[in-house]
């Protein structure tokens, strides 16, 4: 697991299960509180373990630019 911090946000690589396998994400979560939510990476890719769908989803957090107001990632 990784880790960004910005300004009023933390994005953290993720994991979700899933039919065929696990897929990479990015979860964002306001440093105020409230619930994570969750952005699917690589939609089109599934991994046969939660620790390659880790793996990728840190490497998509490395590219991470920034997250807008919205919560929207920008890369």
């Amino acid at each position: 697991m990784a880790r960004k911090e910005f300004k009023d946000v933390e994005a953290v690589s993720a994991v979700m299960p899933g039919e065929g396998g696990y897929s990479a994400a990015i979860a964002v979560k306001a440093n105020a509180g409230g619930p994570p939510r969750f952005h699917r990476m690589l939609d089109a890719q599934k991994f046969k373990t939660a620790h390659e769908a880790d793996q990728a989803a840190v490497e998509e957090l490395a590219r991470l630019v920034d997250v807008d107001a919205d919560g929207e990632l920008v890369f």
